[in-house]
């Protein structure tokens, strides 16, 4: 599963069963995913640059959006005789609905830990009120984190970009 991102320097963690739920269920997921991530390359710019994740990385966006992986606003609400006592919403980038359930999907290739945590929290929640069979992050993993440092130098060298302020004309 997931080979050719594999060989391309992707790393994979699963848990609580995912890996079988995908390989078992969800075999399109499979080869939608790797046919969207496989067209990605991170420009420096997008992992340097501040915020506006949306905006970014296109490629990837756009072609899981073709293949139907849409953005989607869960709310799960609990009510007490037919009146709203707690409600919880939350928006994932992308969703898709197979023909043995739902497939959750967040791209973040910068992602900080508060937002990893509240993407497993929305996941885990969604799959416990049956909203979601299986959620996906999608971040940067050790390989590119281990080059980071090397990266931002060759960046900053190539831009002369030695001060702060230069780094802030840059934006």
């Amino acid at each position: 599963m997931f080979e050719a991102l594999i060989k391309r320097g992707f790393q994979f963690e699963f848990s609580s069963h995912a890996a079988a739920i995908l390989a078992l269920d969800f075999p399109d997921a499979i080869v939608e995913l790797e046919q969207a991530l496989d067209q990605v390359s991170i420009p420096i710019e997008e992992i340097i640059g501040s915020g506006g994740g949306r905006q970014r990385n296109a490629t990837s966006r756009r072609a899981l959006s073709e293949l139907g992986w849409r953005k989607t606003i869960f709310t799960i609400e609990k009510r007490v005789n037919g009146t709203p006592r707690q409600s919880v919403s939350h928006e994932i980038d992308h969703v898709r609905t197979f023909a043995n359930g739902v497939v959750a999907l967040e791209i973040e290739w910068n992602n900080k830990d508060p937002f990893f945590d509240r993407d497993l929290e929305n996941f885990k929640r969604s799959h416990g009120e049956g909203a979601i069979s299986v959620g996906v992050i999608v971040t940067r993993g050790a390989s590119l984190q281990a080059q980071m440092e090397s990266l931002v130098k060759k960046f900053a060298d190539e831009r002369q970009l030695s001060t702060v302020q230069s780094l802030l004309d840059w934006d």
